[in-house]
């Protein structure tokens, strides 16, 4: 039987950074969600997929064969069997992905893909509704969170660091706005789940967590 970690909580919270971090000391396989996104929007549109036509996106999407891999110590996205990674961040992809990760039956597909993975293979993924939608069996789920100020804070200093000028205040407005939105959407909202264990990261460093969520996975195997 696989062993999964489900990690789930607000933006900014530091999921995928802790989540590739702790598949790295683990041996687990990383599942970066949004990577199986594009590749399904890269699909939509090597089929001529009529993208403003809801029911040919559901027809369509259901040929898609999509799974994480790793070759060399290198994620690699396969589609169908192809490397995809090269097409994954064109503009063109990224635009049909925030199109297309809207429609209901591409998420039904990603979701099964994402199950089947888990099934199979020992594995942590990160996102929203991991732990209540995706891996409700998971071994161990984790609520990863902060401070709205502290989130904001963090995306402020990789802004700056590469020379944007921002605000933090409107950063954390945006980002409690967000908060909002993903906790009150219709398809499947961000909440804890029952079982999670719920972590504030406010005033814990990346290796803090990552150590602490390695000790809590090797109490569960």
């Amino acid at each position: 039987m696989s062993f999964c970690i489900a990690v789930d909580g607000p933006a900014g919270a530091g999921k995928s950074t802790i989540a590739k971090k702790v598949a790295g000391k683990m041996n687990l396989v990383y599942v970066d969600t949004g990577a199986m996104y594009r590749a399904m929007a890269y699909y939509l549109i090597t089929q001529h997929t009529d993208l403003d036509n809801p029911e040919a996106i559901s027809a369509n999407c259901r040929k898609a064969q999509i799974r994480i891999a790793y070759e060399n110590g290198e994620q690699i996205v396969l589609l169908n069997g192809e490397n995809v990674n090269p097409y994954l961040r064109i503009e063109e992809v990224g635009k049909a992905a925030s199109v297309t990760s809207a429609n209901g039956s591409v998420r039904v597909r990603l979701v099964e893909l994402q199950q089947q993975m888990a099934e199979h293979t020992d594995l942590i993924m990160d996102g929203r509704d991991i732990g209540t939608c995706v891996l409700p069996k998971a071994q161990l789920k984790i609520y990863l969170t902060a401070s709205s100020r502290v989130r904001a804070l963090r995306r402020y200093n990789e802004l700056t660091a590469k020379g944007e000028a921002c605000d933090l205040d409107v950063i954390e407005a945006d980002i409690i706005d967000r908060d909002y939105r993903d906790m009150n959407r219709e398809i499947s909202p961000l909440k804890q789940a029952e079982d999670a264990v719920l972590i504030d990261t406010s005033d814990m460093t990346i290796e803090e967590v990552v150590e602490y969520i390695i000790s809590l996975a090797e109490a569960r195997k």
